[in-house]
């Protein structure tokens, strides 16, 4: 006859213990992130939002460099600078946006073609290419756009020929038969030191893409042009809007362009706040000009991040 031992009882866990033994995560632990993230958070503090606060202080005083400057809570500052730069708050948004749409011209077939055309050889070539001229002083790559673009260059000549100069004059982009010193030369500066930086996001966006979901699209009888149009760029659109975002951003506060190919009726919203803060010594005036520029960027970023679907990217 055999007997059967009865099973132990089950021990009761002692009310300071977890179940999970070793695994609980420890205080150190949690705090880990917030750690790495100090620095980060240190720097912005020290070199984004103290000179914020300070530059907000700027713009609401009144008083001269001899006299020494007050904070008198002065906001018809903004007003009078917004009214007296309103012409180059339009040329600043106006040159960005046409140098953005220009990039994305150019730069999405080039970015295409890096992801899905080239070899992998030719793909490292062409990328490297891309990012050459981050090895060349902005200044520098600009004025050799003013070298290029000068009255007896090869470029004038050829579009004399063309009389593609015709043309950009009865529109108003250049002046009679040159094209130096125009709002076509500030555009063309722009577009030139912006390009990579919309090349750039457009390429990881593409190169993301599955070409697995080409080969699907032809299966299912789509036309090239089709599966661009209903796959290829609906998925590549997060490239389209961090690229155009770090094209425009850059190009509307920019004033080395417009300073070098322009003339002074080509001058920017930047080139106000430059003269403001250094040939005129006009402080306030000058910080309520570099916040009125950036409210009205964060302004239009917002509106585009909407209607482009995005706001994940935020």
């Amino acid at each position: 006859m055999t007997t059967t031992t009865p099973a132990a009882p089950p021990q009761a866990v002692p009310p300071n213990s977890s179940p999970l033994g070793d695994r609980t995560p420890k205080p150190r632990r949690k705090l880990t992130p917030y750690w790495l993230l100090l620095p980060g958070i240190a720097w912005l503090v020290v070199f984004f939002a103290v000179p914020m606060v300070y530059q907000a202080s700027t713009s609401l005083q009144t008083g001269s460099l001899e006299a020494g400057f007050k904070v008198t809570w002065h906001l018809a500052t903004y007003w009078d600078a917004l009214v007296e730069y309103k012409w180059h708050f339009v040329r600043s948004f106006s040159y960005a946006a046409i140098a953005t749409v220009l990039c994305l011209a150019i730069g999405y077939p080039l970015a295409y073609t890096i992801a899905f055309k080239a070899s992998r050889r030719w793909r490292n070539v062409i990328l490297i290419l891309v990012i050459a001229p981050f090895f060349t002083s902005f200044l520098i790559r600009t004025l050799a756009w003013k070298t290029i673009l000068s009255d007896g260059g090869p470029v004038v000549g050829a579009l004399n020929t063309l009389h593609v100069l015709d043309v950009t004059n009865a529109v108003g982009l250049t002046s009679g038969d040159r094209v130096l010193a125009t709002p076509l030369a500030v555009v063309c500066g722009l577009t030139y030191n912006f390009l990579p930086f919309m090349i750039l996001p457009l390429y990881t966006s593409l190169e993301r893409i599955d070409p697995r979901l080409h080969e699907a699209a032809g299966d299912l009888y789509a036309r090239p042009f089709t599966t661009f149009r209903k796959v290829t760029f609906p998925i590549s659109l997060p490239g389209v809007v961090a690229g155009t975002l770090l094209t425009f951003i850059p190009a509307s506060g920019d004033y080395i362009n417009a300073q070098l190919l322009g003339s002074p009726s080509e001058q920017m919203v930047g080139n106000g706040i430059q003269k403001q803060f250094l040939n005129v010594l006009d402080y306030p005036t000058a910080a309520a000009l570099s916040f009125i520029l950036m409210a009205l960027i964060l302004g239009m970023v917002t509106v585009y991040m909407r209607k482009a679907g995005t706001e994940e990217l935020v």
